[in-house]
């Protein structure tokens, strides 16, 4: 039996664990190596099963003393949903002013995620 590889490299600590994940010939997971902490091993499972992406941004606003604020989600979401949220970030145009920590768009598309501002946007 042929044993096929992916090797990740773990972003969720400075260490930057290089992980072997091993499958068999039916793609089923055998072994994951090289991670310094579970955190590693967790995260080679999420992304061969569940992959999650976070989103950071920009949304138009009008009469502020910048054109766009800076957004992003709160939680990480799927990652093939990451077009369909853009999709929806990019329909909304804000009036100013804008605070940090407004809720652009509760729970983009069901996600259980909220777009917000990160950063203050004055009126003019």
């Amino acid at each position: 039996m042929e044993n096929l590889t992916r090797n990740f490299i773990c972003i969720l600590c400075p260490n930057s664990c290089e992980i072997t994940a091993s499958f068999n010939n039916d793609g089923i997971l055998r072994n994951i190596d090289g991670f310094s902490c579970q955190k590693g091993a967790e995260y080679v499972q999420q992304e061969i099963y569940n992959p999650r992406r976070n989103i950071a941004t920009s949304v138009k606003v009008t009469g502020g003393e910048l054109p766009l604020v800076s957004v992003r989600l709160t939680k990480a979401i799927p990652k093939e949903k990451i077009f369909e949220v853009m999709t929806e970030i990019k329909k909304v145009t804000l009036q100013a002013p804008v605070s940090l920590g407004d809720v652009i768009i509760s729970n983009v598309l069901g996600l259980g995620a909220d777009v917000i501002a990160t950063k203050d946007v004055p009126r003019i």
